[in-house]
């Protein structure tokens, strides 16, 4: 564990059962993935800024922990000013680019939309332990106990790709076989490491079988996932934001339903 991973998961944020982050993350970002408008974008981003501060995390960890949304935003806008649908007044037509009014329009609804998206969600899930989510799905949305386990083991062994990609490395390396070949190096190297992956699986499932993970019938959990009025009050201030930006929409009359009649 980080330095960063210590002191988020020391804030407030961290003490909420990650079920109701996860149901709070996705009551802002059905509305906003429903339509294709600035403004319920727009004002669901800026109530999130308000809220931000108080969620336990340094400014500092903000920044890191979100630097890769603040580059992905403004690049996936970049990408439909240039190539999205034209409309209105055409400013730059040049081969495949057309830029437009409509465009322009389209591109800031787009970086605002991914801003208000994403943010929320990394700042809530920073914080989430996978064996505590793994508790709350199983105990608080009762999802199956072999699937939860499995998922929960699964994600448990990420961690170790990054070891096995070194040593693979160094060991084609000690035996004079990365010197050049990007490309057929790269590929050799994914191959051994699915291989590698997969032999670790069957290991992973048969000692999980042995250990009796999968057996049938009711089981017990080590740790009880509580949800309480923490929790509710998350999911009020989720559904509230969504509530308010839909509302500013709709009423500003730019409220553009992606699945509506064209």
């Amino acid at each position: 564990m980080t330095l960063l991973d210590a002191r988020a998961r020391t804030g407030m944020v961290a003490r909420i059962n990650p079920v109701a982050k996860l149901a709070a993350s996705g009551l802002i970002a059905i509305p906003l993935v429903l339509t294709l408008d600035w403004l319920s974008a727009g004002v669901a981003l800026l109530l999130e800024c308000l809220l931000i501060p108080f969620a336990g995390l340094r400014w500092r960890e903000f920044w890191i922990r979100t630097c890769p949304v603040w580059l992905a935003a403004p690049l996936t806008a970049l990408t439909i000013a240039l190539y999205g649908e034209a409309s209105g007044e055409i400013y730059v037509e040049w081969f495949l680019v057309r830029v437009s009014e409509g465009s322009l329009v389209l591109a800031l609804a787009t970086l605002v939309r991914v801003l208000a998206i994403a943010l929320p969600s990394v700042v809530l899930f920073v914080t989430v332990d996978p064996t505590d989510l793994a508790d709350g799905l199983a105990q608080v949305v009762r999802l199956p106990a072999r699937f939860v386990l499995g998922a929960l083991a699964g994600l448990r062994m990420i961690g170790l790709f990054l070891d096995d990609w070194r040593a693979l490395e160094l060991a084609r390396r000690a035996r004079g076989v990365a010197d050049r070949g990007r490309i057929r190096r790269f590929l050799g190297m994914a191959f051994a490491l699915l291989v590698l992956s997969i032999r670790r699986g069957s290991k992973l499932a048969t000692a999980m079988e042995a250990r009796g993970f999968g057996a049938p019938g009711r089981r017990t959990w080590a740790r009880e996932s509580p949800f309480g009025g923490r929790e509710w009050l998350l999911l009020a201030i989720g559904a509230l934001i969504a509530a308010i930006a839909v509302g500013a929409a709709v009423w500003a009359g730019t409220w553009n339903f992606i699945l509506g009649p064209s």
